[in-house]
């Protein structure tokens, strides 16, 4: 099929290990079909404030997922070469936080309910306090997850738990997954006896613009490139009645090596360095992209982790443009004054993937490091920065901006007042703080935290763990409300039985 007989508004599936167009999927919507869309779900918002339902929902949307799941990796493999072993445990991970989603929708805590009766001594009113959800949820897919942070992601699944309704704008490099798992995810709608546009799918960089836009979209979930979320979230922010915009954006996740660590260390922290960066391609937000070594351990840890890295397979990334954007990045940066290429990032064609890269490693001394090393390149590259002093340290990490993590090494004995100071540096900088371990590998569970500074993300809230529900809720307080009118969460006695806070 030739891309010169697609029509411009066609939405065509890509294999990315050739860049050889696969289907043509769908059309892009215009304004009116994105209208119909969220107009359609706002319309399911009464619906949707049935918690018993909506844990169904979200129980039966995890079961069509598991139930085809061969379908399901086939195809999102064919789009992202992602592999089906990575797919299957990324199906894994999606249908366990939709069914972690159900439990808090029925637990109820997410609510946060507060109760403190009228108290005339005290001049107090009864108020009651709960959170009810914003509307609709317009969630962006990422590139590099088809599935986990896409159409059936933690976005929709959290939102759907708030009681949001969702429409999803689906990403170029995998709709005909997107569209695969939106009927999943409608057809488990219906089973349960809720509408099924609860959850609509839509194409187009143009619709995520209408969708941003639109006087009934509530709030809107990103994952993706700092100019692309930086452009949504001012839309969203410029609107008559400006949104929410939770977006993450962009991460360098700097590693801090101690003298210590670096000398006593040195093999194992190379091999787990590589072992990070150049998983999945390259292609995780929490990618180790910036390494402070000491450059007083001889080297030990560069030649680690160069050995190591040399031995990652060459892989493709998502899409050609995104190829031609990594080697292009990779070639700026080694060009750069004082930098050495220590391994070459280099177009590497293999067997059935003639748009393969292979890995690549730079490194620089702190006084050297230009700006342009201090953003993200996306894909299999980190770069190792020498520091000699303590100073020099500390004016590298003045230089840094949001990330979503920052990772310490440490010796095995490093437990003193200097490794808390430099925890407590760190602290600024990032939403997670790793010690003796690698950022990639993003724990779905509660006490997780996703997120970070700008640009890693626009909000102080996660998106990962139980807490990405309160991104899509506002309280809201009854005053002196007669029972009869109150919602039954807040009534006395506590009919429902739900986690609650009285005075």
């Amino acid at each position: 099929m030739s891309t010169d007989a697609v029509p411009s508004t066609a939405v065509v599936s890509h294999d990315p290990r050739t860049g050889e167009p696969r289907a043509e999927i769908a059309v892009e919507a215009g304004p009116a079909e994105v209208d119909r869309a969220v107009r359609a779900a706002a319309a399911t918002l009464d619906a949707l404030a049935d918690r018993t339902r909506r844990a169904a929902l979200l129980r039966a949307a995890a079961d069509r997922l598991e139930a085809a799941a061969e379908e399901v990796v086939a195809t999102a493999d064919a789009e992202t070469a992602l592999g089906p072993v990575r797919l299957r445990g990324e199906l894994a991970r999606t249908t366990y936080q939709l069914r972690e989603f159900a439990a808090v929708v029925e637990h109820g805590a997410f609510l946060d309910l507060a109760l403190d009766r009228a108290d005339p001594a005290l001049g107090r009113p009864d108020l009651r306090r709960m959170k009810l959800p914003l509307g609709v949820v317009a969630v962006f897919s990422a590139s590099n997850f088809p599935l986990a942070f896409s159409v059936p992601g933690g976005d929709t699944a959290s939102a759907l738990a708030a009681g949001c309704p969702v429409v999803v704008k689906g990403h170029p490099d995998h709709p005909a997954t997107g569209e695969l798992c939106a009927r999943l995810l409608r057809e488990a709608a219906e089973q349960v006896g809720l509408p099924a546009d609860v959850v609509a799918l839509v194409h187009g960089l143009d619709a995520g613009v209408e969708l941003v836009r639109h006087p009934l979209t509530a709030a809107v979930g990103f994952t993706g490139s700092v100019r692309g979320g930086r452009a949504l979230a001012d839309i969203a922010a410029a609107r008559p009645r400006p949104v929410p915009f939770h977006g993450e954006l962009g991460s360098l996740n700097p590693v801090v090596v101690t003298e210590r660590a670096a000398a006593t260390r040195a093999e194992e922290i190379g091999a787990g360095l590589a072992g990070s960066f150049t998983l999945g391609t390259g292609q995780f937000c929490v990618k180790p992209g910036l390494v402070l070594v000491p450059a007083t351990d001889s080297g030990a840890v560069e030649k680690a982790v160069v050995a190591a890295a040399a031995q990652a397979a060459p892989g493709p990334l998502l899409d050609p443009r995104m190829r031609r954007a990594f080697l292009d990045g990779v070639r700026q940066r080694a060009d750069l004054p004082g930098v050495e290429e220590l391994l070459a990032a280099d177009a590497e064609p293999v067997d059935g993937a003639p748009l393969a890269v292979r890995a690549g490693v730079l490194a620089v001394g702190a006084a050297q490091l230009a700006e342009d090393l201090l953003e993200e390149c996306f894909g299999p590259v980190t770069v190792l920065v020498r520091y000699r002093t303590a100073e020099e340290l500390e004016t590298v990490l003045g230089r840094l901006a949001g990330n979503l993590t920052a990772t310490v090494q440490l010796a095995a004995d490093e437990d003193g007042p200097e490794a808390a100071a430099l925890l407590r540096r760190l602290e600024p900088l990032a939403g997670r703080l790793v010690v003796n371990g690698w950022p990639t590998g993003v724990a779905v569970a509660p006490a997780m935290h996703h997120g970070g500074p700008y640009p890693a993300t626009t909000s102080t809230s996660t998106s990962v763990g139980a807490t990405a529900i309160e991104r899509w809720l506002r309280p809201i307080t009854y005053q002196n409300a007669p029972q009869a009118l109150l919602p039954e969460e807040l009534r006395d006695g506590n009919p429902l039985g739900l986690p609650r806070r009285e005075n």
